[in-house]
């Protein structure tokens, strides 16, 4: 059967105590003394490349070797460091797009033009 019982500090009640318990604190009294817990901060970047953890053999700036994300030691500022060149993604404007599409559709509708017309003509399948 759940107890309640009120908190030793404040007075307010705090619900569903167990059967020894003797004081009670509740939980805006512990936050008061402990503080509220820090959460912590996003992504923090390393200043490597993106996915140098898969390639077979990565440098970096300090000259640390790693082979596949494992760093090896003993080979530590053997070898110049590995220089990633990132490409770059042409990107259509939206008004491209629609140029482009028209382009298909006027091609489309030559080709089905002059399907009617070889037909007409009797010229099939030549």
């Amino acid at each position: 059967m759940a107890r309640a019982m009120e908190c030793q500090k404040c007075g307010s009640v705090v619900e569903n105590v167990g059967e020894l318990a003797t004081k009670v604190t509740c939980s805006y009294c512990v936050f008061k003394a402990v503080g509220f817990p820090e959460e912590p901060k996003g992504y923090v970047p390393t200043g490597r490349p993106a996915g140098w953890h898969f390639m077979n053999e990565f440098v970096d700036k300090d000259g640390n070797v790693f082979h596949k994300g494992k760093e090896q030691p003993k080979l530590k500022g053997t070898l110049e460091p590995t220089i990633v060149v990132r490409k770059k993604i042409k990107r259509r404007t939206k008004e491209q797009i629609l140029i482009d599409r028209h382009d298909e559709k006027k091609v489309a509708l030559r080709k089905a033009v002059k399907k009617q017309k070889d037909f007409l003509n009797h010229k099939l399948g030549g």
